[in-house]
């Protein structure tokens, strides 16, 4: 899975230098905008980067002819000369028929996704393309800007399509076609596009899949196997030992645990304030067994991986400096697979863990959506799927009329 992930980075930044000089101005303008007006995470930033540069890079495609404009008609035409699409073939069985790249004037209703969850700012923006002052490219009416001459619906519904015959999932779609939405509604209000023909793309709704979680007995075996390993008080034993308890404890994501400080946990009174999506804090608890752990790595552990120069962060590398998310995520994984018959799951699965076992004991959906830092509660409303499933399950097993 790391393979084919660096494997594709590789691909779209080969994608990104072979761009036409104008779109890669273009490219460069829309990630300024995403990363210091919008404010979005760097990981979010680096998604809808990829995914625009993936269409900039089927829209000046060889065989993207110079005839395929608004009022062009016919088969759609792909970044590579491609057949008459069909619902049959790869892609079929994901249930995602032509009908659904329909604009809104076929009744194909918009799905209802998210550019940034967190954020809770809708994917489409509908606002009108705004009048540009002399000097800006394009503007109300006015042509294209260089080498955006083909990006009209058409161009939008057969990069989808393309990406569909390639075996892209429903959620990936549903995710690039809100990118691109993003970019078509940024690039007409700023004077690059005339009109914004993101605003009539339709995409197949995203599917929401029960996450994988450990049973409460697995996740305390967990917390058991990562415990056992810091009685020799190593230093790294003991920041791995604190690291699984955290994010089990206070189901918080991986990027917010990299990103505290030792200033932002108060042992005393077992809280800690996370900075998370949007730019949003909040103070989220922490039971005791988490509590000793983060005390005796504070305690014991962390002074020896102090280096000069070492941020506040409050879990080091071994290098002193702060911890990354690929190596929360190898110390959740090897935790994890310490126990038997567990499922494999890695700092996202405790989260979801956490959240499953907070209902199971009684929490209300509303608490539960705070303490996890979701925008809405339709997020939160996906763990209540598992409940249900577990105890359809346990009826199953155990009801005689079953």
């Amino acid at each position: 899975m790391a393979g084919r992930r660096g494997q594709g980075r590789r691909d779209l930044r080969r994608a990104r230098e072979r761009l036409p000089a104008e779109l890669a101005g273009v490219v460069d303008a829309f990630e300024r905008h995403l990363r210091f007006e919008r404010g979005l995470s760097a990981h979010t930033v680096r998604a809808y980067v990829g995914d625009v540069v993936s269409l900039l890079d089927h829209l000046s495609g060889p065989a993207q002819v110079a005839g395929a404009g608004p009022e062009a008609s016919g088969p759609e035409q792909g970044a590579e000369s491609a057949p008459e699409r069909s619902t049959t073939g790869k892609g079929a069985g994901s249930g995602l028929e032509a009908s659904e790249y329909r604009d809104d004037t076929g009744g194909v209703s918009e799905p209802a996704v998210r550019e940034e969850r967190g954020r809770g700012k809708p994917a489409r923006e509908d606002s009108e393309p705004d009048k540009k002052s002399p000097g800006t490219p394009g503007g109300l009416g006015q042509p294209a800007g260089p080498g955006l001459e083909r990006l009209d619906l058409a161009a939008l519904r057969a990069w989808l399509a393309d990406l569909r015959e390639e075996g892209a999932s429903r959620t990936s779609l549903a995710r690039r076609a809100a990118a691109a939405r993003a970019f078509t509604a940024w690039a007409a209000r700023s004077g690059w596009l005339p009109t914004d023909p993101g605003a009539r793309l339709a995409a197949p709704r995203p599917q929401r899949r029960l996450p994988a979680v450990l049973k409460q007995e697995q996740a305390a075996a967990v917390m058991a196997a990562s415990e056992r390993g810091a009685v020799e008080d190593e230093p790294v034993a003991l920041r791995d030992h604190a690291v699984v308890e955290l994010l089990y404890a206070s189901g918080v994501r991986v990027s917010e645990l990299c990103g505290l400080d030792v200033d932002d946990v108060d042992l005393g009174r077992r809280v800690v304030r996370v900075l998370g999506k949007g730019g949003r804090e909040r103070v989220v608890p922490f039971g005791e067994p988490a509590a000793r752990a983060v005390r005796a790595w504070l305690s014991r552990g962390r002074s020896a991986l102090v280096r000069t120069g070492s941020p506040a962060a409050l879990f080091l590398g071994a290098r002193g400096g702060r911890l990354g998310p690929r190596t929360a995520r190898r110390v959740v994984y090897d935790a994890v697979s310490a126990v038997p018959e567990s499922v494999r799951t890695g700092p996202h699965g405790l989260r979801h863990s956490a959240a499953t076992h907070l209902l199971e004991g009684g929490a209300d959906l509303r608490s539960v959506q705070e303490l996890l830092g979701h925008a809405t509660l339709a997020s939160t409303q996906l763990y209540t799927h598992v409940t249900v499933e577990r105890l359809k399950a346990i009826h199953d097993r155990t009801h005689p009329r079953t």
